[in-house]
C-alpha cells in the first residue's frame, strides 16, 4: 500500500485532468483539472451495456454463449419455429403440422392412404377427389368393361343364332315373296309412274317381333342368372370384373340383377321401331363415361350396383366371394 492518502490528485498520466487515487491505483472516471470534485471517490461506474450482436449470413443473430444461433444461452436449446414457405416443385410428400397454404405448383397429391403427420385422416389437398373403393376395392376401367361386352355379345350372337334358326329361314323365305313388289315399285318410280309402296304381310311382321322377343329371351336367359348368382357374366369372368351390390358389397342378387338388364334388355323388342331400342343401348352402353365418381351406368343406378376389379390371385388361391345371406370359400366363383 502507497504512503500517499487516498483523495483527488492531477493524474500523471493527463495532468489537464484529475482521478481518484484510493491509495493503491487510480479509479473511477477522470474529471477536467479545474472542476470541483465531488466529496470522496467517486460513484462506481455501470456496468457496461453489450453491443448489439452482428446478424449472421441469413439474416438471424449468431451464437453466443454457447446456445443455439440467435437463442439466450440460458433459453431451451430447441430454436423458436419459423413459418413455414411451402414444399418445393413437385413435392410428393405431406406438409409438416399446421401447414395451412395451398399445394405447391406441379403437386400431384400423394398416394392414396398417405398420412398426414398429427391428423387421422389421410392428407387431402383443396379439390384433390381420391379414387373410390367401393367396399376396399377398385372400380373397373372402361377398357375392361368394354372388352367384357364384346365378348358377352359374340356369346349372345352365336345363341340368338342358334335359338331364332327357325324363324329366320321362315323370315328369309317370306322375305323373298315380298322381294319382287319391292322390285316393281322401285322400276315404276324409275319410270316416273305413280305407284304406290308395297306392305308387308301380317306374318312378315309377326316373324319380325317373334325373332325379337326370342332375341330378349335368351340375352335374359344368358345374363341375369349369371349377375345374380356370381356378378359376372362369361365376360366379366375372362376380364376379372364383377357387378356388386353398392350399398352392401354382395352379389346384386336377382331383384337386382333383373332391373339391371330390364333397362336396356327390353329394348331390343324397339329395334324395329326407327332403331329407338338400338339408339338407347348404345346412350347405356356409354353412359359409365358420364359418371366420373363411380363410373356406373344407368342400369347400374337402377339396380344400385357398381362393377368394380376383382384382387389378383395366385394361381390355385382360394377366393372368397360373398353372396347375399352366404359365403362361397370353394376357391372361386361357380
Amino acid at each position: 500500500m502507497s504512503d500517499i492518502a487516498p483523495g483527488w490528485y492531477k493524474d500523471p498520466a493527463d495532468p489537464a485532468t484529475q482521478r481518484w487515487w484510493d491509495g493503491e491505483g487510480w479509479i473511477g472516471t477522470a474529471l477536467p483539472a479545474d472542476a470541483t470534485p465531488p466529496d470522496g471517490p467517486p460513484p462506481p461506474e455501470p456496468e457496461p451495456v453489450p453491443a448489439a450482436p452482428v446478424p449472421g449470413v441469413d439474416g438471424t443473430p449468431p451464437a453466443r454463449d454457447g446456445g443455439p444461433q440467435g437463442w439466450p444461452a440460458d433459453r431451451s436449446a430447441t430454436p423458436p419455429p419459423t413459418a413455414f414457405q411451402g414444399p418445393p416443385p413437385g413435392w410428393q410428400g405431406g406438409p409438416p403440422p399446421g401447414w395451412q397454404g395451398g399445394p405447391p405448383p406441379g403437386w400431384q397429391g400423394p398416394p392414396p392412404g398417405y398420412p398426414m403427420p398429427g391428423h387421422p385422416m389421410p392428407y387431402a389437398p383443396p379439390g384433390w377427389v381420391p379414387p373410390a373403393m367401393p367396399h376396399g376395392m377398385a372400380l373397373a376401367g372402361y377398357g375392361a368393361r368394354f372388352m367384357a361386352r364384346l365378348i358377352d355379345l359374340g356369346v349372345l350372337l352365336v345363341l340368338v343364332g342358334i335359338a331364332n334358326s327357325w324363324f329366320l329361314v321362315q323370315y328369309i323365305q317370306e322375305f323373298q315373296l315380298y322381294l319382287p313388289a319391292v322390285n316393281e315399285y322401285a322400276a315404276a318410280i324409275e319410270r316416273g309412274e305413280g305407284a304406290t309402296m308395297p306392305t308387308a304381310s301380317d306374318r312378315f311382321a309377326l316373324l319380325q317381333l317373334a325373332m325379337l322377343l326370342v332375341t330378349a329371351m335368351v340375352w335374359f336367359a344368358y345374363e341375369v342368372p349369371q349377375i345374380s348368382g356370381t356378378g359376372q357374366t362369361l365376360g366379366k369372368r375372362l376380364m376379372g370384373i364383377k357387378a356388386i351390390s353398392l350399398s352392401s358389397g354382395t352379389t346384386p342378387g336377382f331383384a337386382r340383377a333383373f332391373r339391371r338388364w330390364n333397362l336396356y334388355g327390353v329394348a331390343t323388342l324397339f329395334w324395329s321401331c326407327c332403331g329407338i331400342g338400338l339408339l338407347w343401348q348404345i346412350l347405356d352402353g356409354l353412359s359409365p363415361l358420364f359418371d366420373r365418381q363411380l363410373q356406373r351406368g344407368w342400369h347400374d343406378r337402377v339396380a344400385d350396383t357398381v362393377v368394380v376389379q376383382l384382387p389378383r390371385t395366385a394361381p390355385g388361391a382360394p377366393v372368397t366371394a360373398t353372396h347375399e345371406g352366404r359365403t362361397d370359400t370353394t376357391g372361386g366363383d361357380r
